[in-house]
């Protein structure tokens, strides 16, 4: 077995968070600190194997002395500081974020969203009837995954997948301006025409649903996809030598979708197209 170098200990930074004295290592972000202290604090473009863009503004808290609310997702824990999680601002802030979020677009298959705006009584329909929605019919242009952009709330985690942070293919990037923005492939185009390489990356990544595996997809228009009927068993993929760790999806002995451990060491997360879709052959029953 390699021995995996390990580097210096990382510095203890102290601030309070609540009223109540933490610790974090350097270099964490108020929301570590919020989560090892058990805070529940909602962010839906905040992933853990991307640098935060800080698009959806949903985790706000209130830290002291600051003119504006701060993403907890990225503002990094410094000694001294003192951060609420709680106050009537920060409330206020996530409840108009999601507010304007499900006015917009389709929230209904984000984790979380309903209990959300339940918990910070948003009321998305107070926009009434003639508020603008994205109102996109699905992308059905291959065999393998769905664009359902009606459901997509901007958040670039898969233009950054896509893109520098791990795959280097661009076949993807935002495009339009204010409310006519849009994640487009070049020239709109056909993903089949398109620089992509079927990775999944981008479905790994979002948070909303919008980017889905076509048998997912074509399961909840037939009113079939169950998440609480599936099992889910991580194994290694048998296609080559990197051993990556896949995990697959199970619902009625059928693999329904594969996903990736973020926290394994080989692929944080991220697969090829063999790993992440090359499954079929296993359910090929004679």
């Amino acid at each position: 077995m390699t021995a995996i170098p390990l580097g210096p200990p990382r510095r203890l930074v102290e601030f309070t968070l609540d009223d109540a004295p933490v610790r974090v290592p350097e270099g964490d972000t108020i929301l570590d600190a919020c989560r090892a202290a058990g805070k529940d604090i909602p962010t839906l473009c905040q992933g853990d194997t991307l640098t935060p863009k800080n698009a959806c503004r949903v985790c706000v808290v209130e830290v002291e002395g600051a003119r504006t609310l701060a993403p907890a997702c990225s503002r990094r824990a410094e000694p001294g500081i003192t951060v609420r999680t709680d106050t009537e601002r920060a409330r206020h802030s996530r409840k108009v974020v999601l507010e304007l979020l499900a006015s917009s677009t389709d929230l209904s298959t984000t984790p979380r969203a309903a209990e959300w705006i339940k918990e910070y009584e948003a009321k998305p329909a107070r926009f009434g009837p003639d508020a603008a929605t994205v109102n996109e019919e699905p992308k059905v242009d291959n065999d393998l995954y769905v664009r359902d952009y009606d459901k997509c709330i901007l958040c670039y985690k898969c233009v950054d997948a896509c893109g520098e942070q791990w795959q280097n293919t661009f076949a993807i990037a935002v495009a339009g301006r204010g409310f006519d923005a849009r994640i487009s492939t070049e020239h709109d185009a056909p993903l089949t025409d398109s620089a992509c390489v079927y990775c999944g990356n981008c479905i790994e990544v979002c948070p909303t649903g919008a980017l889905s595996f076509k048998s997912e997809f074509d399961m909840r228009a037939a009113g079939t996809w169950d998440e609480s009927a599936q099992t889910e068993t991580t194994t290694v993929c048998a296609y080559c030598g990197v051993g990556c760790n896949l995990t697959l999806h199970v619902q009625e002995n059928e693999i329904v979708k594969v996903t990736s451990p973020h926290d394994n060491p080989v692929t944080h997360g991220n697969l090829c197209i063999k790993g992440r879709f090359g499954y079929q052959h296993v359910q090929n029953r004679i």
